[in-house]
């Protein structure tokens, strides 16, 4: 008989992240719900088509605070859990880069829907660092474009319209049919793929823990579902986790 840490995949979404000061989209309070246009600024067609749609995408991306955001205690709670021996591998919807920032590897982190800290040309598809495209911005750009060929730049967040990297998908995929626990925090696990993952992972025999302050569809399947505060209970859980080693023969 020998000991083991079982493998733990933690699948994290926007509520994670609001207690860094970035609000989500659907909760009670969610940009989507306050705004419903500013759906529209998140999908292809339409701010690839619109120039008044980019430049008021810029814009948040200006004001929003995404890039200045801070890891806060539940992001340091999973890389806490990393370090201490149990092998974690975080798969996120959200694209703010906070889990890096907190200290998880990047090769642990798999995020589905991009990353806003970089930009892509959508025609040679050159790419740089976000901060580097909102300084033109901030100073008078309002549609920055492609300094090689022209064409539109956006963030290397994947929009509605664009399909996930399959790559990193099939990573996803892989870890969830894997792993003895799975997490999902702070998701409403209504976007898909990424919302499946949950049921593929109750699927394949793993506990499903779901942190969220609402209710999710998977709340049914799952063995535990939590709706204390993420940053107060994701702690609790994670130590519990690293604290009880599994077995395998």
């Amino acid at each position: 008989m020998t000991t083991s840490k079982p493998l733990v995949a933690i699948l994290t979404g926007a509520g994670i992240s609001t207690d860094s000061g970035i609000p989500d989209y659907r909760g009670p309070n969610g940009v989507w719900r306050k705004d419903p246009d500013a759906e529209k600024l998140v999908t292809y067609e339409y701010y690839m088509n619109d120039p008044e749609i980019r430049r008021r995408a810029w814009q948040v991306r200006r004001r929003g605070g995404t890039l200045a955001a801070e890891p806060n205690g539940a992001h340091r709670a999973i890389t806490d859990l990393e370090r201490s021996g149990v092998p974690v591998r975080v798969i996120t919807q959200n694209v703010d880069g906070l889990h890096q920032r907190a200290g998880m590897p990047a090769r642990k982190v798999l995020e589905l829907h991009g990353s806003a800290r970089e930009f892509v040309c959508t025609g040679c598809g050159e790419r740089g660092p976000m901060d580097a495209a909102l300084a033109r911005v901030e100073a008078g750009e309002d549609d920055p474009g492609c300094l090689i060929c022209g064409s539109v730049l956006k963030s290397t967040t994947v929009m509605f319209g664009e399909n996930l990297d399959p790559v990193v998908l099939a990573e996803a995929v892989s870890v969830t049919k894997a792993c003895q626990v799975f997490f999902a925090v702070g998701s409403t696990l209504q976007v898909h793929p990424a919302a499946g993952l949950a049921g593929l992972a109750a699927e394949h025999g793993a506990r499903l823990v779901v942190v969220n302050a609402e209710p999710t569809p998977y709340d049914d399947v799952a063995d535990e579902v939590v709706r204390e505060p993420i940053g107060t209970a994701l702690p609790r859980l994670l130590s519990a986790v690293r604290d009880v080693p599994g077995a395998t023969a």
